[in-house]
């Protein structure tokens, strides 16, 4: 069952001018440790940031609170499971946000669509209630 679904549109050219003008002190305050290790290696880090930042914002809407009631940009983190399929650790405000939108008996499962034609990047967040597997 789904219980939230964001999206957002994000200007790649506003992340790399946001990195050019603050640097570390934007990207200790919106991303997690891994999210920056992942973009700092990468060629075209700023289009890593800001797919990574609209993924924020996204999962935010998809939350139903926006950056508001405890959630922070660091209680979302992008993460790739084995295959490389995009998902979303929460964490914090982020964690406790999801379990109040959750049934008793169900765990939730984030899926990420992750897109970009520069200068635009686009990401879809769906949150599902999903039953929880035996011994989580």
């Amino acid at each position: 069952m789904i219980v939230g679904v964001g999206s957002d549109l994000i200007d790649i050219r506003r992340i790399r001018n946001t990195l050019d003008r603050f640097g570390d002190r934007f990207t200790h305050r919106c991303f997690t440790e891994i999210e920056r290790k992942r973009a700092d290696g990468r060629r075209r880090r700023a289009e890593t940031y800001a797919k990574r930042f609209a993924a924020k914002e996204a999962c935010a809407k998809a939350l139903g609170t926006g950056f508001r009631r405890g959630v922070y940009w660091r209680d979302m983190g992008v993460v790739n499971l084995p295959g490389g399929k995009p998902t979303m650790t929460l964490t914090g405000g982020a964690a406790r946000r999801l379990a109040e939108l959750l049934p008793d008996g169900m765990e939730g499962r984030i899926d990420v669509s992750i897109t970009d034609e520069p200068p635009l990047a686009q990401v879809i967040v769906v949150i599902s209630a999903v039953p929880e597997e035996k011994g989580s």
